[in-house]
């Protein structure tokens, strides 16, 4: 029994150990095929992490393609050219304008008789204000390039082939450099329009007529208009404007000592709805230093400052009114600004004093004044759009003309009445200090077609009245050409006009 017992016991005992050695094998086995398993899916996951580095590496490198890639766009028709970041653009501008116009005036007759005049001591401008040139002219033909550079930068470089008159020789309208890059202001400097005025503010391819009402335009030739070389700051934000320039002679222009001058404006808007506004300014323009005529000698050469204007158009460049010459230290034009707009209905006006300061003279300094009204109605429904400067420009059509489709672009009645009166004591006898340059009234209405955002069409009418009377002695000229002391040299006119314009 001993021996079959012992026999038991051996036999579990071996069985015991040979199932624990199978259940440590096992366990073996499953770890390693758990370690396997790791391993594989470890490798898994570092062939997706190389995988995606080698997808976002790829991104990057299209990214910075992109970046660097150039864009051409035909927006509106004016071709841009662009870097993918947009740190450098450049975009082509052009401006075609044909006037043409028709003078309903008096039949001319001789010097001796027939007392119109236009500017002082000018033979031709004597003879063409008894008849006033009918036909065409390009008033304006420009090409140039604008853009950004480096992101900070902002360019423009503009050249006009057009002119007052006839077709000019071409001349340089803008060329500057802006930097951007302060966050509260813009720094400009070299040849541009400084903001003179509220008028001055729009787009010259969006006024209401052909041209700027007189005195708004007269103001703008003091210390800015075109061409004019200039340092300044232009600030800005949601309601508001500010902008100051020093500025000097136009280019082209070269004198002993070059005019120094200043324009300041501000703009705010105190009501603003989705459909409505109201516009308030306040504009000075200084001629700090008028422009010598001769060598700083002893005493000093003489400084001219000249007032006249023509009659808002210049199809004929003939100015029927003029101060002459007046030797002046300085200049200060004052003006304010008032614009409302509501829906299809706009309306602006500005008044301006001009103040003459005499050099070296016991004679009084002359004062003059300027104001205008205009106003439209667009019948399409269309708005008068508010830029950024402060202005009003003209409406974009909302269905551009399109025979096929039956659309007909956007309409626009407009009405202006302007008064610029250059005289001053024009009525003192004996005439010592007084200046005769005369007073121009001026009533217009047109109808301009907006065919498209590039053409529009303009037609219309303007009613010119000048009252003024001769100084007396030789100011048109010798003889006959200068009429006797109060004779009537002005008139009144109608002139009927029509622009063609092409803008991109």
């Amino acid at each position: 029994m001993k021996s079959r017992s012992g026999t038991l016991r051996i036999t579990l005992l071996a069985g015991a150990t040979a199932v624990a050695i199978g259940g440590v094998a096992q366990a073996q086995e499953t770890n390693e095929a758990r370690i396997a398993r790791l391993e594989t899916t470890l490798a898994e996951l570092q062939g997706q992490l190389a995988d995606l580095k080698a997808a976002s590496a790829a991104s990057v490198g299209q990214v910075r393609a992109a970046q660097q890639a150039t864009v051409v766009s035909l927006g509106n028709g004016r071709p841009t050219i662009a870097t993918g970041d947009g740190q450098f653009t450049a975009a082509f501008r052009g401006v075609f304008q044909l006037d043409g116009a028709i003078h309903d005036q008096d039949d001319a007759g001789p010097l001796a008789s027939d007392f119109r005049r236009g500017s002082f001591n000018d033979a031709t401008e004597n003879e063409r204000a008894r008849d006033l040139s009918d036909g065409l002219n390009f008033r304006r033909v420009r090409l140039g390039i604008e853009g950004k550079a480096f992101g900070d930068f902002e360019y423009s470089f503009l050249y006009d082939f057009g002119g007052s008159g006839n077709e000019e020789g071409g001349k340089v309208s803008a060329a500057w450099l802006q930097y951007n890059g302060l966050g509260f202001a813009m720094v400009r400097i070299g040849a541009f329009p400084p903001p003179t005025s509220l008028e001055d503010a729009a787009s010259n391819a969006s006024s209401l007529f052909a041209e700027r009402p007189a005195p708004a335009e007269l103001v703008r030739g003091l210390a800015g208009g075109d061409g004019r070389t200039g340092l300044g700051i232009y600030a800005g934000g949601n309601r508001w404007t500010a902008a100051g320039v020093l500025t000097g002679n136009l280019v082209g222009t070269q004198t002993y000592d070059e005019q120094t001058g200043f324009v300041g404006r501000v703009s705010y808007v105190p009501f603003k709805r989705t459909d409505a506004l109201i516009h308030l300014g306040a504009n000075v323009n200084l001629v700090l230093s008028p422009a010598a005529t001769g060598p700083g000698l002893p005493g000093g050469a003489a400084s001219p400052i000249r007032l006249r204007e023509r009659a808002e158009l210049r199809v004929d460049g003939t100015r029927l009114i003029d101060t002459g010459n007046i030797d002046a230290d300085g200049v200060t034009a004052l003006g304010l600004e008032f614009g409302a707009q509501r829906k299809n209905l706009y309306l602006q006006a500005e008044y301006f004093d001009i103040a003459v300061e005499r050099r070296s003279s016991a004679l009084p300094d002359p004062d003059f004044s300027g104001w205008y009204i205009q106003t439209s109605w667009i019948l399409t429904g269309e708005s008068r759009r508010y830029n950024a400067a402060g202005g009003f420009d003209g409406p974009r059509a909302a269905k551009p003309f399109d025979l096929k489709a039956g659309t007909w672009g956007a309409w626009e009645l407009a009405a202006r009445y302007s008064v610029l009166d250059l005289n001053y004591r024009e009525n003192d006898l004996p005439a010592l200090g007084s200046i005769r340059g005369g007073e121009q009234s001026i009533f217009s209405l047109g109808l301009n077609w907006y065919v498209n955002n590039g053409v529009t069409l303009q037609a219309a009418w303007r009613n010119v009245s000048v009252d003024r009377t001769s100084p007396g002695g030789t100011a048109f000229g010798a003889g006959v050409a200068t009429p006797a002391l109060g004779t009537e040299v002005g008139q009144d006119l109608n002139i009927y006009s029509f622009r063609t314009q092409y803008a991109f």
